[in-house]
């Protein structure tokens, strides 16, 4: 089995829209994320996705990260891979793309959130050598 990682394009809205339905929990359409894949800012984020037989099994959404408090970052906007495909690699290959991505625009370092109940994604972050170096409370106030 042999894992491709490509980046992004609108062919690739159903199966990210799929992925982030079934495996993140986010109510969201493939219209929704083609919309979302046109309008990049390819100055400051990029989407790879994993394939395998160029069937799409999971995908990073990457974006430059500069607060005024600390170098740039980049900042992993999400991260995700088929249920049925995890533990192949898909994963660590997709992780790879992002931090040579991160690298390639001058960033220190690779930030992201993973969701407390999430404690497999952890494991996998830890893994990859990410450390948690502070506890968070996600706030969120919709219009």
């Amino acid at each position: 089995m042999n894992i491709v990682i490509r980046k992004a394009d609108v062919l690739d809205s159903e199966a990210i829209a799929d992925i982030s339905s079934k495996d993140l929990g986010y109510d969201c359409t493939a219209e929704f994320v083609k919309k979302k894949l046109a309008g990049l800012d390819l100055s400051r984020e990029a989407v790879f996705v994993a394939e395998i037989d160029t069937n799409v099994i999971g995908y990073i959404h990457i974006e430059k990260y500069d607060a005024l408090y600390c170098e740039t970052l980049a900042n992993v906007l999400g991260l995700a891979v088929s249920s049925d495909s995890r533990r192949k690699g898909a994963g660590r290959l997709l992780i790879e793309a992002a931090e040579k991505w991160a690298k390639d625009i001058g960033a220190m370092g690779v930030r992201l959130n993973s969701g407390g109940s999430r404690t497999a994604a952890h494991s996998f972050y830890r893994a990859a050598g990410y450390d948690s170096e502070k506890p968070q409370i996600r706030f969120l106030k919709e219009f």
